[in-house]
């Protein structure tokens, strides 16, 4: 099977299929993941606490995003997880440090969120 630039889906069919592309990988994460499942529970959590803490609309939308970045930084780690797995299971040097630089962006990620409730919770108690 090789791939046919020149007959890529377009309109409503290619927002479907990116739809469904997206449906499985999350339905992957959750089955495969428990980092993703555990930032699933904080996504539940926060969206709990923004609908009854009494913040700004800002507020709200900083630490929605917030968490909502930090999945987005767990599923590009474990999309360059799975392909480092894809290539080979031997250990590499440069294997270990894709997966290093991903898990490192999850840090910061975390951090980012851990600044921003910091500041939101300084602020409003």
């Amino acid at each position: 099977m090789h791939f046919q630039p020149s007959n890529k889906p377009v309109g409503v069919s290619r927002i479907y299929l990116a739809f469904k592309n997206s449906s499985r990988a999350f339905h992957w994460l959750i089955k495969n993941e428990a980092a993703f499942r555990q930032e699933l529970i904080l996504l539940l959590f926060n969206v709990v606490l923004i609908s009854v803490w009494q913040i700004t609309v800002y507020e709200k939308l900083l630490l929605l995003c917030a968490v909502l970045f930090l999945l987005f930084a767990e599923v590009v780690n474990t999309a360059i997880e799975v392909t480092i797995d894809r290539i080979g299971y031997e250990i590499n040097p440069l294997s270990g440090l894709a997966k290093d630089l991903g898990s490192a962006a999850v840090f910061i990620a975390t951090l980012i969120y851990g600044c921003v409730l910091a500041a939101i919770l300084y602020m409003n108690v």
